[in-house]
């Protein structure tokens, strides 16, 4: 095997043996055949479309496979097996409308490449020119992104179907069903795009949200417990929680969230339940520290699980998300994950813990700009930090709790994903009417402080790179690569990226991301706030 498609690949070049994920090399070429099968099937969904065939649920398909490639998703070489039997089967159906049976498709899916030939990816590059190779890269694990938010997208009926066409286009590019010849720049090019298309998704997925579930307000979550039976949710799929609250609703069950679900504290729909009780643990890679203390069931409805290894008899999974021998729940069918909740302990007795704040999202940031607007003009506000990304375990990651806890009392700090674990229940205390640490969300969620940004340039008259404003991102998986594509698309500069630079990332498409963009690499928290703040 040979996977780096994230920030703690082993020894910073990559997983040859197995990942530091847990997948197995068994897994790894599962997923790889499982991409060259997808890159075969949008070549005919291309095709298909010039013909005038559009079929929205292979679109929804497509997203749906591409993201159970995404790290720390799917574990279960039954369940991918599966994928590579449906994207297969769907190949052969859309060359049957288009009066076409290519001989490569009556190949069983073990027949097929783990990875592309030679010429276009070989066992640890996509090329044989490095920097191309990069661009590639860049190109294949930022769409890994977007197809995780066009996936949570679709799922709430939302759908674009220009999206659903790039995401076709940059599967084809570079496979042996690519008619086009890109130089670097070619391919650099269909890299903005695919930020661009980032944008679009979770443009879809931030209405589909607010649609269903009403705009986040700033609500207190609880870190403590309730006395009784307890299920615990992680992950990003909120219809897999509004469809558990309303199957535990009576059963003196109480619902926690972990990880990247705390957001939905803030949600009007879903604050409605009176079991949604609090918030449990922090962020993905210390579940197997924090969940076998846990009393209750728990499900995994996206990414981010861990081997379950000694706690696997009481975790469920959904949606995309699967581990050998785990219970996976279909059709939001959690059944079987409340008969588990009722058989285990549960919370023994009430226990107090701190509330802490959630919920600022788009319109409630919007609502604040002219009090932010005001505050700057009085010299009250120096400078606004979004301190936010993916958390992970590689040592380095202790820099964005000391940068936030360093930062001057006359300035904000915008947090989302995972990456606010690392100081999400610190007291910063308020500038003004606000407080001063403000989470927007899920890493799903970037879309809101994006606008958020541009709000405020349009209403100082200036340009989003002039604002009193500081990007300091923690990445670890491709949803981050996706995010960080869509602010370069966007113009956005002097981005402090970390805690290491992506294995995948050539030396010349780093210099030219330094170049152009003013990326660099966090150093210290005393250097970068003296820097950011001269």
């Amino acid at each position: 095997m040979f996977c780096n498609q994230c920030e703690q690949t082993a020894k910073g070049t990559g997983c040859t043996v197995v990942g530091v994920c847990g997948k197995s090399a068994d897994v790894a070429a599962i997923q790889d055949q499982l991409v060259y099968l997808l890159r075969r099937l949008a070549a005919l969904v291309l095709k298909a479309r010039s013909a005038g065939i559009v079929d929205t649920d292979t679109d929804d398909f497509m997203v749906e496979a591409l993201f159970g490639t995404l790290t720390n998703v799917n574990f279960d070489p039954q369940a991918l097996r599966r994928m590579q039997a449906g994207t297969l089967e769907r190949a052969k159906a859309l060359a049957a409308r288009l009066g076409d049976q290519p001989e490569d498709l009556n190949l069983s899916p073990e027949d097929y490449p783990a990875r592309l030939p030679e010429s276009v990816v070989g066992i640890d590059r996509f090329s044989t020119d490095g920097d191309v190779a990069s661009a590639m890269q860049l190109l294949l694990f930022g769409l890994k992104g977007v197809a995780a938010y066009a996936d949570h997208a679709a799922r709430l009926g939302r759908r674009d179907p220009e999206l659903s066409a790039f995401i076709c286009k940059a599967l084809v590019a570079g496979s042996p069903w690519d008619e086009e010849v890109r130089d670097l720049g070619g391919w650099l090019e269909l890299v903005l795009e695919c930020g661009k298309a980032n944008l679009r998704a979770m443009e879809l997925l931030e209405k589909g949200n607010t649609e269903t579930f009403g705009d986040p307000v700033p609500t207190p979550v609880s870190l403590g417990r309730r006395k009784g039976k307890a299920i615990l949710v992680s992950g990003h799929d909120l219809l897999d929680l509004l469809a558990l609250l309303e199957q535990t609703e009576g059963t003196g069950i109480n619902v926690y969230t972990h990880g990247e679900m705390l957001p939905a504290h803030g949600y009007p729909r879903l604050k409605a339940f009176g079991h949604l009780a609090g918030h449990y643990g922090t962020a993905w890679q210390n579940q197997q520290k924090e969940l076998p203390d846990f009393p209750g069931a728990v499900l995994f409805t996206t990414n981010c699980i861990q081997n379950p290894r000694g706690y696997g008899d009481k975790v469920f999974t959904s949606g995309n998300v699967g581990w050998p021998g785990c219970t996976h729940c279909t059709g939001r069918d959690f059944a079987p994950v409340i008969a588990r909740a009722l058989e285990l302990p549960g919370f023994a007795e009430d226990k107090l813990g701190k509330d802490i704040l959630t919920g600022f999202g788009r319109r409630t940031m919007l609502n604040a700009a002219p009090k932010v607007l005001e505050a700057v003009a009085q010299g009250k506000l120096r400078h606004i930090f979004l301190v936010g990304g993916c958390d992970g375990a590689k040592p380095g990651r202790n820099y964005y709790t000391e940068f936030v806890e360093k930062t001057p009392q006359d300035t904000l700090v915008l947090t989302l994903a995972c990456g606010k674990f690392r100081f999400f229940d610190k007291d910063l205390g308020k500038l003004g009417d606000l407080p001063r640490l403000l989470d927007m969300g899920q890493c799903n969620d970037a879309y809101a402080a994006v606008r958020t940004a541009q709000a405020l340039a349009e209403a100082l008259k200036c340009g989003v790179n002039d604002l009193p404003l500081s990007l300091v991102l923690s990445w670890y998986e491709q949803k981050a690569v996706s995010i960080l594509l869509t602010l370069l698309a966007l113009g956005i500069k002097n981005i402090r990226l970390g805690p290491s630079l992506p294995a995948f990332v050539s030396p010349n498409i780093l210099n030219l991301l330094v170049e152009k963009w003013g990326i660099r690499p966090i150093t210290t928290p005393d250097e970068d706030l003296a820097a950011i703040l001269k």
